[in-house]
């Protein structure tokens, strides 16, 4: 007799067509409705009485894993680099083990983490959207394809109408120190790539044996050190209760006054108001932020006004390739239970 299996993520055929050997699949949640359409409500009853649930964004709380649990769920999966989206003590109390997928977006984040702190070094936001409002253009003209010869086409002189003096000139990447806040799989990928641009890593994770960063030429050294040293400072922290506000005022004030801060983690570890005011006040040079404390990020933030700062609105972790590389994980882990062996993606208690 085939099990019953929830599926609310998608995984790829080929995996697929072993799971439905073993499993009657009902797909549920998300992969259902669609992206944002689905409340724990609906994924509590679409899901209830099956042996394998695997969920993707969708929510589950206490009540809704105890509920499952009873009705005979045996193998629970979320689809997530951090499942923050679930109850991990009902988990536990349940006696349960909860598959995820690290990771999975590792190469997403680092990719647009990079473009972040290019954009931030050479101004490329700030810049952008002054030209496209007008700022820095010249009259119209008739017929824009006809141009004069002249082969060393520029702004004009370095004067108070310049955009070098309105934006500011940035700086280059190479030769300078990036702090690595986290050494996990993002903030890996992110050394690494960084390395490429001729820069110095320093790594901060006490969790992190120091040989495996040192494995990847970057360098690992106590808080401080990294606060002090780096011209920018890339956070990876994860969502875990003694991270809350953990970037805040004290680290802000070991900072060089020149520094950039990245963030593409969560907003949930900057203490807000301390990171605004560090800003305001220039105790930090600028900061790229692609997550917020609200979502969507409410229109009178301040840091939408800064000129200092880079915002984008939650990018970072999706492309068309994150689903694969999730869904290939959670596939395999799926297949291990089937087979009755070992997990290779078990998430461990974090406090």
């Amino acid at each position: 007799m085939k099990k019953k299996m929830a599926l609310c993520t998608p995984i790829p055929k080929k995996q697929m067509d072993i799971i439905e050997q073993f499993c009657d699949v009902t797909i549920c949640g998300e992969l259902k409705h669609g992206k944002g359409n689905v409340t724990e409500d609906m994924t509590r009853e679409e899901c209830m009485g099956n042996e394998l649930v695997v969920l993707g964004d969708e929510y589950a709380g206490a009540d809704t894993i105890t509920a499952w649990a009873e009705a005979g769920m045996k193998f629970m999966g979320v689809a997530k680099g951090t499942p923050a989206t679930v109850d991990y003590d009902a988990i536990d109390k349940a006696g349960l083990e909860l598959s995820y997928t690290p990771g999975r977006n590792r190469v997403a984040v680092a990719e647009f983490n990079i473009g972040l702190m290019i954009a931030a070094a050479r101004h490329i936001t700030l810049s952008s959207t002054g030209l496209a409002k007008g700022e820095h253009t010249g009259p119209a003209v008739d017929d824009i394809y006809d141009v004069p010869d002249v082969k060393n086409v520029t702004f004009g002189p370095l004067d108070e109408k310049h955009p070098f003096v309105d934006y500011g000139i940035g700086f280059e990447l190479y030769g300078k120190t990036l702090g690595i806040a986290g050494y996990g799989a993002i903030g890996r990928e992110v050394a690494v790539r960084a390395k490429a641009f001729g820069m110095e890593i320093l790594a901060y994770d006490p969790y992190c044996p120091a040989e495996k960063i040192e494995a990847d030429g970057a360098k690992a050294v106590d808080l401080d050190t990294m606060l002090a040293q780096s011209d920018i400072i890339s956070i990876h922290l994860p969502v875990i209760p003694s991270c809350k506000a953990i970037v805040n005022k004290d680290w802000f004030s070991k900072m060089k006054p020149t520094a950039y801060v990245i963030n593409t983690a969560r907003a949930y570890v900057i203490d807000q108001k301390d990171f605004v005011e560090a800003l305001q006040n220039k105790t930090i040079a600028g900061a790229a932020v692609d997550v917020y404390w609200q979502e969507p990020v409410p229109a009178n933030h301040p840091l939408l006004s800064m000129r200092n700062v880079v915002c984008t609105p939650h990018m970072a972790g999706l492309t068309t390739d994150v689903d694969g590389w999730s869904g290939s994980m959670m596939g395999d882990e799926v297949i291990a239970y089937l087979n009755g062996e070992p997990r290779k993606y078990i998430w461990k208690l974090k406090k």
